[in-house]
């Protein structure tokens, strides 16, 4: 990072005056010392701002002509002149050669110290290096975004930005594939061809200045020995070293998104294989499928199976979008069917009901209109089953609510079912009539007496005791509801079946 000769002497606290060479204003520093010595010029390499009081300023004009001169072909950026101690002004035929050679002399005052000086342009250098760093790493993240989006476009785009210059992509042809931000012109594409003829095939990037003065920076974009074309950047000045890291993280996703297709074709092919198999055999072995199945299952080898009841195909579509998604982020294959308005998902089998219980909470508007249910863990060879049991749990479940575990469901899975509460209905109406009669008619309780008797499973004490009636109390009413219902209470299916009545009236 620089600042120009011309920042610095806008900067007011410091008093910098330009005596002479005011066409080199435009210069840049990038770092400011001090020397006394008559001949630095061994230690300065390019970009200083030299401070001197002229201690060892030659006496002639010829030879202090001869001294700018040196700093000149060393690239320094200027001369700072300190006045006040070893001259009260800056000599005048130190300020002609300046002039006469372009290189910028600035007058520093006494009260202003070197220091100053130093401290001054290498805190903004530090603040440009800063700021380089943060638009890096805001540039990275957007760079990777576009890849996900919109591919090799989107990433010569944000970076052409990025670097305030034109990006293209040539492919090994020659051709320009992508620029941005407009249409290369004749000039350039001949330039930029010269640049990529001008360095061996196996040269993996290289910088060149064009005749314009711009500079072509070019990188191979490829995996291994695969090469899908050339990066070029064309900018006014040598990128720098930020600028070079964006331009190898563009490469980098470059390489990715060209290499991606063949990664999908031999997916598509391992696919073809597979059906090609199951269509040649004539015993329909499914072996095939198994193995493409296989990555769905836990280290175990089980699995599950959730089940998505939706109530319109843009809840199925939504849905479908955030199970995928929350498959990704968890880390696991995505092994999703949807027909109708059911979406079926193959879990491994590590995976419970807190995976359930989140993708409801992620399913945003479309929670209210689904129903979502969760096999227990199967084998793998046992996926049909793991999906009925799915689908029977989902069938349960409440809109916009927890997702229902089938393995959860013991103990009210009959009552849960319409066809089987339809057949309870229809008994609970049939054997309990005489009974709700009784007690309307007679201020009785006897059906309670009945349900707390059963739900004892028979034991008198804590029955009567649940009641707070004695328990010879308890037999004289259960052997009148006998009499009254004409069944035997003794039999396990009978108290069994009066039970599930009971259950499925007060549901």
């Amino acid at each position: 990072m620089a600042v120009p000769i011309s920042w610095v002497l806008s900067q007011a606290d410091l008093a910098l005056r330009l005596r002479g060479g005011a066409g080199g204003v435009g210069r840049e520093v990038d770092l400011v010392l001090t020397t006394e010595l008559e001949d630095p010029f061994p230690w300065l390499s390019r970009g200083e701002l030299v401070l001197t009081t002229g201690m060892r300023l030659p006496r002639s004009s010829r030879e202090r002509a001869a001294y700018l001169r040196a700093f000149d072909d060393c690239g320094v950026a200027a001369v700072g002149f300190g006045t006040g101690l070893t001259y009260a002004e800056v000599p005048a035929d130190l300020i002609a050669a300046a002039d006469a050679i372009g290189i910028p002399l600035l007058e520093v005052p006494l009260p202003t110290p070197f220091a100053a000086v130093v401290k001054k342009v290498s805190a903004r250098v530090a603040e440009l290096q800063y700021d380089a760093l943060l638009r890096a790493s805001r540039a990275q993240p957007r760079m990777t975004k576009a890849l996900l989006k919109s591919g090799a476009r989107a990433i010569v785009r944000e970076l052409a930005g990025s670097l305030a210059a034109t990006v293209l992509i040539v492919d090994a042809a020659g051709t320009v594939t992508e620029c941005h931000p407009e249409a290369p012109s004749d000039a350039l594409l001949r330039a930029v061809r010269a640049a990529l003829a001008a360095d061996p095939a196996t040269a993996a990037s290289s910088v060149r200045t064009d005749t314009s003065g711009a500079s072509i920076t070019h990188q191979r974009i490829g995996v291994d020995r695969r090469s899908f074309g050339e990066l070029v950047v064309v900018s006014p000045a040598p990128l720098s070293g930020v600028d070079q890291i964006l331009l190898g993280h563009a490469n980098s996703l470059l390489a990715l998104d060209f290499a991606k297709p063949v990664r999908l074709q031999a997916a598509q092919q391992q696919l073809n294989s597979q059906a090609l198999a199951l269509a040649l055999s004539a015993e329909t072995d499914l072996a095939p499928a198994w193995a493409q199945l296989l990555p769905a299952a836990d280290a175990h080898g089980r699995i599950r199976v959730l089940v998505a009841e939706c109530d319109s195909a843009a809840t199925t579509s939504d849905v479908r979008e955030v199970v995928a998604a929350a498959l990704h982020a968890a880390g696991n294959p995505v092994f999703l069917f949807a027909v109708d308005q059911r979406v079926s998902v193959v879990l491994p089998g590590s995976e419970g009901v807190s995976f359930a219980r989140r993708l409801v909470l992620e399913l945003g508007s479309a929670r209210k209109l689904t129903r979502i249910g969760l096999s227990g863990g199967h084998r793998l060879r046992d996926l049909g089953v793991a999906a009925a049991n799915a689908t029977r749990a989902a069938s349960v479940a409440e809109r916009g609510s927890a997702p229902v575990e089938f393995d959860a469901m013991t103990g009210r899975s009959l009552l849960a079912f319409d066809a089987t509460r339809q057949v309870l209905d229809a008994m609970a109406d049939t054997v309990l009539t005489p009974l709700v009669e009784h007690d309307r008619s007679n201020g009785t309780d006897l059906l309670n007496a009945l349900h707390t008797f059963l739900e004892a499973n028979g034991q008198w004490e804590s029955a009567a005791a649940t009641l707070g009636v004695h328990r010879h109390t308890l037999r004289k009413r259960i052997a009148f509801v006998a009499d009254l219902l004409a069944c035997d209470l003794d039999n396990a299916r009978v108290r069994a079946e009066l039970l599930l009545a009971i259950l499925v009236r007060r549901s």
